[in-house]
């Protein structure tokens, strides 16, 4: 039983739920997260190695340490709370869209060889998209479209990786790769692709506000942190993550200051706290790539929570636009002060899961000298407490009374909701539980005097800015308008123009065709005013005459033949 690769678990599952209907179904869908949550934590031990050979390749499908393990009881808990919330689903295709997509990434954190890692990768792409496409509308099925492509380009891109390697190496393994060739930047790219980097990053902000309420916390949970792992694994310590981390952390900002879609600004805000994660990779000291895994953990678990709190809204309300949001925590006072949780944690406040995990990434950038990007990593920070920590509760629930009045969420959604919300505060006062299943030794603690301090004042002049700003109107309201984003390239300019060319290219086929046959006609009539036309080719040819050169000819062809 300990050599079960996990991943089996859910594939197991997945032929269960196709045999079976109602309330059967839902039990298999959360006892499979379940089982193997607990089959890694009892049966599987740091060093177990399980291959298979298949012609020359041999195929790792399950290589375990500390960090593979870890990611394993995230994707595992994150699986498990998005099953409850998502259990008063009955559609087929989501059901199983959500356990081939989880199963997925538990398989590729496990895959200890390149080939392995891609038929996951590729796995993971396929299987999500039905949570896009679930949705059922025409933006729905766009967005899931643009999706799977640059999630397949992803998948490409990392087998021709995985090739050249091969070919260069002798080795598929899955260690660490490095910045050294071809090769190594395919990989680096495609994994750059699921980890939303800068101009990489559109089909994120497009596709997951499009899922459906479920669909989108499923979504929040896998590809990204899947992307973040493959990163420690592969390229921990190359400074130009830093640089990228950085870049990722603070343009999101902006966008996520005007956007009016919730879950769009939530969307955004994940690629701010990516850029944390991204910036621990590069730095690539052990207490910078514990922070990345902890930040990981703590990330999936507040990250999913706002998610559900704003799906719960979407799903009552049937909107999630802010401005046309208000007044909620009347009808919905439970999902606020669960939001209001995730809120907290995202902010990075003391005795919240974000401020246990967030700091070691701030701590390991001071030992490493980066002084100057730590500062415009604290303008992210004081930039995550305006748009995810203020304006997701304040404009969902408390900034106006839009009049609105529903239910509370379902029973299913409060209890995931709860459960994800007690993980914050756990983490967040009692660290040391978290800190004992990280893969690098370290010797740090979070609440120190002068650490608390700081980010206090850092969270008590954001939130004085957001009031002032907003008391003279200089806030950026809520409006229903269209952001551009790098997306706006491959969406607008670049069809614009394809158009062009091709209208262009039409219209000069349709002008040369003009000309050719003018020319033709003007060739045609010089032609036939001369000697040759009027006098020679207008006599009448003897059938006998035209028969006896054909075979002149013929002859004189069979003799070049026989005597060449």
């Amino acid at each position: 039983m300990s050599e079960l690769p996990p991943f089996i678990i859910f594939l197991v599952a997945v032929l269960l739920v196709v045999a079976t209907r109602g309330i059967v179904r839902s039990v298999i869908l959360l006892a499979a997260p379940l089982l193997a949550g607990l089959h890694l934590w009892f049966n599987i031990d740091p060093g177990m190695t399980i291959s298979h050979s298949i012609l020359s390749f041999e195929f790792i499908v399950m290589r375990t340490d500390k960090l593979s393990l870890l990611f394993g009881y995230l994707f595992c808990l994150a699986s498990f709370i998005a099953t409850i919330y998502a259990w008063h689903v009955k559609d087929t295709a989501q059901q199983l869209a959500g356990l081939i997509y989880a199963g997925a990434a538990v398989g590729a954190v496990f895959a200890g060889d390149l080939l392995t890692l891609f038929i996951f990768w590729e796995l993971l792409a396929l299987s999500s998209v039905f949570l896009i496409w679930a949705r059922g509308t025409e933006r729905a099925f766009n967005a899931g479209l643009r999706y799977l492509i640059f999630q397949v380009a992803s998948g490409l891109l990392l087998l021709a990786g995985a090739l050249i390697h091969y070919h260069n190496v002798g080795s598929l393994a899955f260690d660490h790769i490095g910045l050294d060739g071809l090769a190594s930047w395919l990989i680096f790219i495609a994994f750059g692709i699921k980890c939303a980097f800068p101009f990489l990053h559109s089909w994120l902000t497009d596709a997951y506000p499009e899922a459906t309420v479920t669909g989108t916390v499923f979504l929040s949970a896998f590809t990204t942190k899947l992307a973040v792992y493959a990163l420690a694994r592969g390229f921990p310590g190359e400074e130009i993550l830093v640089y990228i981390g950085v870049a990722m952390a603070c343009f999101p900002i902006f966008y996520a200051v005007i956007e009016n879609d919730l879950r769009k600004v939530l969307a955004y805000s994940l690629i701010n706290q990516l850029g944390f994660m991204v910036v621990g990779v590069g730095i690539g000291t052990a207490l910078a790539l514990n922070g990345v895994v902890a930040h990981a953990f703590s990330h999936v678990l507040y990250k999913g929570l706002l998610f559900m709190t704003m799906g719960a809204v979407l799903y009552r309300v049937g909107n999630i636009n802010g401005s046309d949001l208000g007044g909620l925590y009347k009808s919905m006072p439970k999902t606020t002060v669960l939001c209001i949780v995730g809120a907290l944690s995202i902010s990075a406040f003391p005795l919240f899961s974000g401020f246990i995990s967030k700091s070691m990434v701030m701590s390991a950038m001071i030992k490493a000298d980066f002084g100057y990007l730590w500062l415009l990593m604290l303008f992210a920070s004081a930039g995550v407490f305006h748009h995810a920590g203020i304006k997701i509760p304040y404009f969902a629930f408390f900034a106006h009374d839009s009049g609105i009045r529903t239910q509370e969420a379902p029973t299913n959604m409060l209890i995931a909701m709860t459960i994800a919300a007690a993980f914050c505060i756990f983490l967040g006062v009692q660290p040391q539980y978290l800190y004992a299943l990280l893969p690098w030794e370290m010797d740090y603690w979070p609440y120190d005097a002068s650490h608390v301090l700081a980010q206090l004042q850092l969270l008590f002049f954001s939130a004085l800015a957001f009031v002032w700003l907003n008391q003279r109107g200089m806030y950026p309201p809520e409006l229903r308008s269209i952001n551009l984003d790098v997306e706006w390239l491959y969406r607008k300019l670049l069809p614009n123009w394809v158009h062009k060319i091709i209208t262009f290219i039409s219209v000069m086929k349709t002008y040369l065709s003009a000309v050719a046959i003018a020319l033709m006609a003007r060739i045609r009539h010089a032609f036939s005013q001369t000697f040759v036309a009027k006098y020679h080719l207008s006599e009448s040819w003897p059938t006998g005459s035209m028969v006896f050169w054909v075979a002149a000819i013929l002859a004189t062809y069979l003799l070049i033949t026989i005597f060449r």
